[in-house]
């Protein structure tokens, strides 16, 4: 059977422990007879691999070994490469140098020889850098220009140590991939000396904070900027379809014209790229499509159901011969012979969608509290309490941010970005820049401008980096519905377009709660609300919608909700606008006498007493005593998410912004640490625990942090008395500091567990598990994921014992919990999902085990590169059953 995943604790916080709580455990057991899979654990871990396989030669005639300064330059260079290396003889050294094979060389080489040896060895393979000491430095900058791998003229020895180091450790970190595996079968003995040098190498000085800070920026752009120009960043597409789109330069003036009404616009001269490309289209987003007559009558038939086309414009020579097939397809609104009645038709249409807003897309979430169904982890359905939770959260926490004067023009940046060639748009955000105050908020709102835009689709879709940079947005929209907030209770309407699909799913739901991600905009005019759904003729799958919302200021913890009329840029429309995260109870569907579904809600705060409490648990280890949350929090929260690689991206920000003796800065190490170690990079994991222990002082209890995630990292590496050393260097600290009954203890001894499950002491390991067990439930909330994490770790150990239905007893109330407390596509989840495929698998339920490990691997898609272990784990499980299934196919046909 396959090996089951235990899992590793892991918390980042900013309470006075701060704390990201390595291996807590949950793992995924891979143990069968038939391969080398082990279930996995619940863990969190940091690592950081020494330097190491690096040599260093030095050649010079008339080096004297006996001399002070050579002396004190041997143990500046010992404190980076052991392997160190004297010649005064050329040919002897240059022997040498050929023979090396697995070990990447340095060359320290006097004046006197470098012009004459440097020619016959430059092209060594494994030579990686040259360095020249001599005492006239402007005599050999010239010709050392013609020599890539000569990386300075020297004229001090401690100007060459410093270079070899720096060149040193950033080899080390550009071969960490290789060496991170190579390194886990040696000895341990070769592993405790490299650990070794790599201690002496942290005490080297060298302007780290400024490497980082280059770093960071660099990262920032590249993150960026690929973002604006591959993706829109707005929910509504213009595509045309024309052999000739290209050809002419009215076409090419018509589509400058269009882009100033319609920002994203994509053109294609033949229908197998245009198809293609609107079906990588997400459903929630609404396509505009100009297509010419001839290739509209070959496409239209295929795409037009699709969800997302909103409109069809045929733009025709003969319009009659077209009328005769256009009229069977309800999306097309015009059959036109003229470019300008085609620009104008596409302006009208579009005003009036801003204007009645019934296919605008938004999310809502459903949110069953009471739901026993485990079958809820299909990516589709919206029936997750933990998706529920953090996006609540989430945005709780933009709220409490605060923002300043850097981030209004970050914003602004990104806007004049994103839309460079958008003359129109760009003049709107000069005006924006130039006058916006906040009090003038709802006006650039409600606006057809490009705060609406982008602000509403990244709500939508939860694009985290640009609602980060809208956070001041936000904030000021809150404050201003807070200040206007409806005094009495209202009845307001909401006029949309559904799918059937969307629909049925509502309607199943009744009773439940459901959130909307984005601000709603909603009418106090029922009349209104229906007129704009009217006027529309709409294909035969999607529905009429009428949102019949009632909502009480009266009642507490709502959130906000206002007229918004006077202070509108429409300031004649009747309009409510609900604050985005808004809940509302389902009371009631039905379908009047003209068609229209009437759906009853009531604005509400949820009262499901359990998610209550796990929330503010979550949300009260990120809030500090001024009642806001730091960028260091805001990391910290979308590492709880499962967001890794942004999480990294906003402490490497954090670290970028910190003044040098900072305290955070020691914070940030450790999270960084703990992120590497998620993502298999153990080495860099450890140097950057090894940098947060540096900052602390000898009685911070923050030492046992990373004494936690070292030891954690060991256990990765299979160094088990290290890892335990170091566990028991952790619970000492805590125990003292804290007591027994303390949620990092828990998270020491679950991990203590999964070390003695890899040992093999299955007792051992469910004694640790099932203490972990006992301090969480005296410390946490009902639901809240650690127990999830001690649940499976402890199926782990029936599956090991061939339990299997006690295993999988335990792996899915782990499921139960952790859907309840974490994000859909946390990998947490991805590892029980995939636990429970090998029970399965040992169960010779092939079909049901290849079921549960394809989940498992659509989350670990969502979260790691294809070469991680997990991927690379779960890709060897279901390539393993299908070839059984294919096999038993095979013998039951012949």
């Amino acid at each position: 059977m396959g090996c089951s995943a235990s899992e590793v604790s892991n918390s980042l916080s900013q309470n006075p422990q701060y704390t990201v709580t390595p291996l807590s455990s949950s793992s995924t057991l891979n143990q069968q007879p038939n391969s080398n899979r082990r279930p996995k654990r619940d863990y969190r871990i940091d690592t950081n691999e020494i330097i190491q396989n690096f040599l260093l030669i030095w050649l010079d005639e008339n080096i004297d070994e006996s001399s002070d300064d050579y002396l004190n330059s041997i143990e500046q260079l010992r404190r980076t490469i052991n392997t160190i290396e004297i010649f005064h003889d050329t040919n002897e050294c240059i022997d040498y140098m050929s023979q090396v094979q697995n070990e990447k060389s340095f060359l320290i080489i006097s004046g006197a020889l470098c012009e004459s040896v440097v020619s016959r060895i430059h092209d060594t393979i494994q030579l990686h850098s040259i360095y020249v000491f001599c005492q006239k430095q402007e005599k050999y900058e010239e010709w050392a220009k013609n020599w890539s791998k000569v990386k300075g003229i020297f004229t001090e020895i401690t100007s060459v140590c410093d270079a070899v180091r720096q060149s040193a450790r950033q080899c080390d970190q550009d071969d960490i991939g290789i060496t991170g595996v190579s390194s886990l079968n040696q000895i341990e003995p070769s592993f405790m000396y490299t650990q070794l040098l790599k201690e002496i190498i942290l005490e080297i000085d060298f302007d780290e904070q400024k490497e980082i800070k280059d770093l960071v920026e660099q990262n920032i752009m590249m993150a960026t900027i690929p973002t604006l120009q591959e993706n829109n960043l707005e929910s509504i597409y213009l595509i045309w379809l024309d052999a000739v789109v290209d050809q002419s330069q009215e076409n090419i003036d018509a589509q400058q014209q269009i882009r100033s009404i319609i920002n994203h616009l994509k053109t294609f001269q033949n229908i197998q790229d245009c198809e293609k490309y609107i079906n990588q289209i997400s459903k929630d987003d609404r396509i505009l499509l100009i297509v010419s007559g001839q290739l509209g009558q070959e496409i239209v038939p295929r795409i037009h159901y699709n969800r997302q086309i909103f409109s069809i414009y045929v733009y025709c020579m003969n319009k009659v011969k077209n009328e005769e097939w256009a009229k069977h397809f309800p999306k097309i609104k015009g059959i036109i012979t003229e470019l300008n009645d085609l620009l104008n038709q596409i302006q009208l249409d579009h005003f009036k969608r801003i204007e009645n807003k019934v296919d605008e897309p938004f999310i809502i979430n459903i949110s069953k509290f009471n739901n026993n169904n485990n079958n809820i982890i299909d990516k589709s359905t919206k029936e997750l309490n933990g998706e529920f939770l953090y996006s609540q959260l989430l945005m709780d926490c933009l709220l409490r941010m605060k923002s300043n004067l850097t981030d209004k023009n970050e914003f602004i940046n990104l806007c004049k970005k994103f839309y460079e060639n958008n003359s129109k748009e760009l003049n709107l955000i000069k005006e924006f820049e130039k006058n916006y105050s906040s009090n003038q908020v709802l006006w650039w709102y409600t606006r057809d401008s490009f705060i609406y835009r982008l602000l509403n689709k990244a709500l939508r879709i939860q694009n985290i980096d640009l609602l980060f940079v809208f956070r001041f947005i936000i904030y000021d929209i809150e404050k201003q519905l807070k200040l206007y907030q409806c005094s009495s209770s209202i009845r307001v309407y909401r006029g949309q377009l559904m799918s059937i699909d969307e629909l049925n799913q509502l309607k199943i739901s009744i009773g439940e709660y459901i959130s909307i991600n984005s601000f709603l905009s909603t009418s106090l005019n029922r009349q209104q609300a229906i007129k704009f759904l009217n006027e529309y003729n709409f294909s035969h799958n999607l529905q009429k919608i009428l949102f019949e919302i009632d909502a009480n200021p009266y009642i507490n913890n709502l959130k906000s909700f206002a007229n918004i009329s006077s202070k509108s840029f429409y300031s004649n429309e009747q309009e409510i606008l609900f604050m985005f995260g808004s809940i509302f109870r389902l009371i009631n569907i039905k379908q009047d006498n003209n068609g229209i579904w009437i759906i009853q809600m009531i604005l509400s705060n949820h009262n499901n007493e359990n998610l209550k409490i796990l929330y503010d648990n979550i949300k009260n280890e990120y809030i500090d005593i001024n009642n806001e949350i730091s960028l260091l929090s805001f990391g910290n929260i979308l590492y709880q998410m499962g967001k890794y690689d942004l999480a990294e991206k906003y402490f490497q920000r954090l670290l970028k912004d910190l003044s040098n003796n900072h305290d955070d800065i020691s914070k940030c190490y450790y999270s960084l640490g703990v992120l590497a170690l998620i993502k298999d990079n153990y080495d860099l994991s450890l140097n950057y625990h090894e940098k947060s222990l540096k900052l602390l002082k000898p009685n911070d209890s923050r030492l046992a942090d990373s004494y936690h995630c070292i030891a954690c990292i060991y256990q990765k590496k299979e160094y088990f008395k290290n890892a335990l050393e170091y566990y028991n260097k952790a619970l000492n600290i805590w125990y003292n500091k804290f007591g027994e009954d303390y949620y990092q203890i828990a998270d020491c001894l679950s991990n203590m567990g999964c070390l003695n499950e890899k040992e093999e002491n299955y007792s051992k390991a469910l004694e640790y598990h099932q203490k972990a067990l006992k301090i969480r439930k005296k410390l946490l909330p009902k639901d809240h994921s650690d127990f999830g994490a001690s649940y499976n770790n402890i199926g782990n150990i029936y599956l090991y014992l061939h339990e299997y239905d006690l295993a999988l007893e335990n792996y899915e109330y782990s499921l139960k919990i952790k859907i309840k407390s974490l994000p859909i596509q946390h990998s947490s989840i991805a590892t029980t999902l995939e636990n429970i495929g090998l029970v399965y698998e040992e169960k010779k339920l092939f079909e049901k085990s290849l079921e549960y490990y394809k989940k498992a691997a659509n989350i670990f898609r969502e979260t790691f590169s294809s070469n991680h272990s997990n991927m690379i784990d779960i890709e060897q499980s279901i390539k393993r059953i299908s070839s059984i299934l294919e096999s038993q196919i095979l013998t039951t046909y012949f």
